[in-house]
């Protein structure tokens, strides 16, 4: 009975990831274009490697690569956009003493930064026009 139940949760889990990452996510109000200006601005590449933002290569926090196939914000926060929004503007409140810092965030500015993250998929850079030539390689 206890494996019966242990398999049962495992291929739910399994589902609910696999449903995370296969549906693009939409921000309302958030734009990615200035989302990816405001990334640079805030200095999220100073912790963060995010694919696309010119000199994004930190390594304080988790790198922000396929964001948007995640299951989980901050590992227990699930990867919706309200709970990012939330997330990228309280994270100390949401989580108290994470390393991510409160940046003073507005809320249309977490909007147009999540709707960027949501760009990220699954082994990709974003949309081929939001991409920074700086992360390009050189032919």
């Amino acid at each position: 009975m206890a494996v019966t139940r242990a398999a049962v949760l495992l291929v739910v889990a399994i589902a609910a990831c696999a449903e995370a990452g296969a549906r693009p996510r939409q921000v309302p109000g958030g734009d990615a274009r200035r989302g990816a200006r405001l990334i640079a601005q805030y200095g999220c590449g100073g912790c963060h490697t995010v694919p696309g933002i010119a000199g994004a290569r930190g390594l304080v926090g988790p790198p922000l690569t396929a964001f948007g196939a995640r299951a989980y914000i901050a590992g227990s926060l699930r990867n919706e956009p309200e709970a990012l929004v939330r997330w990228i503007r309280f994270p100390q409140l949401v989580e108290p003493g994470t390393a991510m810092p409160d940046l003073g965030v507005t809320d249309a500015h977490a909007r147009d930064i999540a709707a960027y993250l949501y760009t990220l998929g699954k082994g990709t850079l974003g949309p081929p026009h939001l991409i920074s030539p700086q992360v390009l390689p050189q032919h």
